[in-house]
């Protein structure tokens, strides 16, 4: 008994549909019983009685949703309850593990995968695996004299550990998701007092062994290509290790649209599958004997798959390499146990496949973009199949010049299919697409596929051989990599940009594009086209006149905020540059490392926005201007304002200077005009906004405040305390200690406080003590570490306030725990 595709259809959207839950089911087995006693209830009616088939088709979907419900729902039962406690977090915890990944390095470190085997510390349960940080500097800039750890080693380490945790924004990437699909379920930093104990290697599991050869293949490549350009992506081909290709390079591939080129995935498993079958194929049709023993075909099949698997684990089985690998393996099952199976079922076996080793792989896009990919490529190379076939059968020879034509044509045909296929999802996960993707893609795809990945996987393997294959490679690359750079900075370079679209838009263009890629003479391909309108021309998110959106973003320990009229925005602070570059800019810039590059523009371009009417830096210090660099370099910005001179330029924020957009009225309440600002602390830019006051008495005032001290907050008290009066505040500094006194809280009145700081952030921001004086106040006191993105619509006559970390909060997040 075959299990029907309405049944495997349904398992999968019971999976996808788990994944959407904030909470998870009581006893997830009992579902995965209901379903299956569903489906054999269903399978019985149908035999017994033909005429309830119609009542059998209904229940065995049924039954398939709450088998697959049931399924995600006890895989992550399991995944979850490998958890650190919270009494735990922030303190030392003595463990014996081992390197259990390939260490990808950065800066002033490494991060890598610890698997612990003994803890040391008593009284202490941690998760069975860790993502650790090992500095090689501390924040001091002071050297550590361990060297980091190297994949296999095993070593007595002291952690600091934290329950997974990220930044929660709208249109960002989800840290915590990623984190629960690769099961880490605590996230830290070795600590180097007590200095960590080297207790030598370890050869098991064996994958401890393929990660040690592919360390060793990643030091031969980088040492032998050293100081070449493209050493970093013929890295990245061979053994997966994305993190040696430079920030410069991955916006070339964004710009072009050929970063999947770069991740080991579906076409490159796909491809080392082919050549290995061929190969096979080839050889063993050689002799007539092994055939009679073996088809060749099966035989091609079966070492296809094998040699997939193989090239997967020289990845390091990464997450998408497992699932292009479960597709492949599921395919080439299907093909050597099955007969007359067809296409879509195949695909269908491969996804329940993939689903039922690892169920969160729908949070990811690569999950939807590969599989809408290959399903269009099978899809069109089977009517070409068909096509050639008919050829055969008429008279007629065709000579080399049409068949080059005819195998050009099929191969534009396949990219334009999957051009076509992805269109409406990358639309929804990134809001853009390269216009110059298809004339990228046509050059690069077979370039990369049969020339440079082949010659690097023989260079990995033949790296005892004193060949200079890697020079070779190199020097085959870089034509490529000039023509893709050329392509990034030409005409064609901008992308065609539209706001995140609503999913009534995405289904719409998914239908246009199955027409599009139905046979010639199919009817309603005119319509397709139209169908497609909606989604590419998707309307900004609109802000009446009068009114106010606010947007804090969570960028961890640091401060960014948005505030969009009915035409026009303004950029509050740019949030922090993250980790080692986070001082040097032009690093910072070219690495993406701070909440400009990070968060601001992604959620800039979701809501449809590439220009800002003025960005203001409220000070110099790098939690509020990290990610300015990267803000005026991906957007542009039509005037900046700041409390530091050498930027703004002649255009310093001072008190008295107001301006009003769209029924909104602006003004700066500080620095005064006699002060000499420098860009510190204490000179911070006070904004104060009064949205509606046209429409009522007072309006809605909201006043953004930096990193304004106790001193600046009695000297502007002294002056004119009414005007301090709001309805929101983002409160000074942080919520630290040294600001938000009790007076000054008291003439602000604020019905709402907000502090954007970092989850467990060193200094301990907000301080309860303020936390306590604003509630006195009767204000309701919201920060980002705990409620993500605060999304405020503010209107004459209310505040809307949304708390993104409530809004999208799924089964894995982290709860708003107390410090």
């Amino acid at each position: 008994m075959s299990l029907p595709p309405v049944f495997l259809l349904a398992f999968a959207s019971g999976v996808c549909f788990l994944q959407t839950r904030a909470d998870l089911p009581q006893a997830a087995w009992l579902w995965m019983l209901a379903g299956l006693s569903g489906f054999l209830l269903a399978f019985a009616l149908a035999r017994v009685r033909p005429s309830l088939r119609g009542g059998a088709l209904l229940l065995t979907l049924c039954a398939g949703c709450a088998a697959g419900y049931g399924w995600a729902a006890w895989r992550a039962e399991l995944r979850l309850a490998d958890e650190l406690p919270v009494a735990w977090e922030g303190r030392d915890v003595r463990v014996v593990g081992v390197t259990a990944s390939l260490p990808a390095r950065f800066e002033r470190g490494a991060r890598f995968v610890l698997h612990v085997e003994r803890v040391l510390t008593p009284g202490a349960r941690i998760p069975s695996q860790l993502w650790l940080s090992f500095y090689t500097r501390d924040w001091r800039g002071d050297l550590n004299p361990y060297p980091p750890p190297r994949a296999g080693e095993r070593h007595e380490f002291t952690v600091r550990l934290k329950r997974p945790h990220g930044r929660m924004n709208p249109h960002g990437m989800d840290y915590e998701a990623w984190l629960l699909e690769r099961n880490l379920r605590a996230t830290g930093y070795v600590r180097t007092d007590p200095a960590p104990v080297f207790r030598g290697t370890s050869a098991w599991p064996p994958m401890l062994g393929v990660h040690r050869l592919r360390e060793a293949a990643r030091d031969h490549f980088l040492q032998t290509l050293d100081g070449k350009p493209y050493g970093g992506i013929l890295t990245a081909l061979a053994i997966g290790d994305q993190n040696s290709i430079p920030r410069a390079q991955w916006n070339v591939f964004n710009h072009t649209g050929t970063t999947h080129l770069m991740s080991i995935s579906g076409l490159h498993v796909t491809l080392v599958a082919t050549l290995a079958g061929w190969l096979l194929n080839w050889l063993w049709r050689r002799s007539p004997r092994l055939c009679l023993l073996l088809p060749a075909q099966r035989l091609a099949i079966a070492g296809g798959a094998l040699a997939a698997a193989c090239y997967a684990l020289l990845s390091g089985l990464s997450v998408p390499a497992q699932r292009a690998t479960l597709m492949l393996l599921t395919v080439a099952i299907a093909l050597l146990f099955m007969r007359r199976i067809g296409l879509g079922r195949i695909l269908l076996l491969a996804l329940i496949g993939v689903l039922l080793f690892d169920p969160w792989a729908v949070l990811a896009p690569g999950f939807w973009l590969s599989f809408c990919t290959v399903a269009a490529i099978c899809w069109v190379g089977l009517h070409a199949l068909q096509g050639e076939r008919s050829a055969r059968n008429r008279p007629g020879e065709r000579n080399l010049r049409q068949r080059l034509g005819g195998w050009l044509f099929s191969f534009a045909h396949t990219q334009w299919a999957a051009m076509l296929a992805t269109l409406p999802l990358l639309f929804f996960f990134f809001q853009r697409f390269p216009l110059n993707s298809p004339f990228a893609n046509f050059l690069a795809i077979p370039w990369v596929s049969f020339v440079i990945t082949p010659l690097c996987l023989l260079a990995a393997l033949l790296a005892w051989i004193p060949l200079p294959l890697l020079e070779w490679t190199h020097t085959l690359a870089s034509p490529l990599m000039a023509l893709l750079e050329y392509f990034a900075d030409g005409p064609l370079g901008l992308p065609w940009q539209a706001p995140a679209p609503s999913l009534w838009r995405v289904a719409l263009a998914g239908c246009g594009v199955l027409l599009l890629l139905m046979p010639r003479g199919f009817p309603g391909k005119g319509a397709a086209l139209v169908m497609l309108l909606p989604l590419l021309f998707t309307p900004a998110p609109q802000v009446a006149p009068g009114n106010l959106r606010l947007s804090v973003l969570d960028v961890g320990q640091g401060q960014a905020v948005l505030l969009e009229t009915a035409h026009h925005r303004l950029l509050y602070d740019t949030g922090p540059g993250y980790g080692p570059v986070a001082a040097d800019s032009q690093a910072r810039v070219e690495e993406g490392h701070d909440a400009g590059a990070q968060i601001i523009l992604p959620y800039l371009a979701a809501l449809g926005i590439a220009r800002v009417d003025m960005l203001v830096v409220s000070h110099r210090d790098n939690d509020h201007s990290g990610g300015m660099d990267s803000v005026r370099a991906g957007i542009e910005v039509e005037k900046l304002v700041s409390s530091v001179p050498e930027w703004a330029k002649g255009e310093l924020c001072r008190q008295g200077q107001g301006w009003e957009w769209d029924g909104v009225r602006f003004e700066f309440l500080y620095p005064p005009p006699d002060k000499a600002l420098k860009g510190e602390n204490g000179d911070s830019c006070l904004l104060k906004v009064n949205a509606g006051a046209a429409q009522t008495a007072m309006g809605q005032r909201i006043l953004l405040t930096g990193d304004l001290s106790a001193r600046e907050e009695r000297r502007i008290l002294a002056e004119d305390m009414k005007r301090l009066a709001a309805e929101v505040i983002l409160v000074p500094h942080h919520g630290s200690r040294g600001s938000s006194t009790p007076s000054f809280v008291a003439a602000v009145g604020a019905q709402w406080a907000i502090a954007s700081t970092g989850y467990r952030n060193r200094f301990g921001h907000p301080r309860p003590e303020v936390i306590e004086r604003y509630a006195r106040q009767g204000a309701r006191f919201l920060h980002t570490d705990q409620d993500g993105a605060l999304i405020l619509d503010i209107s004459p006559e209310h505040i809307n306030v949304r708390r993104w970390r409530q809004e999208a909060r799924r089964y894995w997040h982290t709860g708003s725990v107390k410090k």
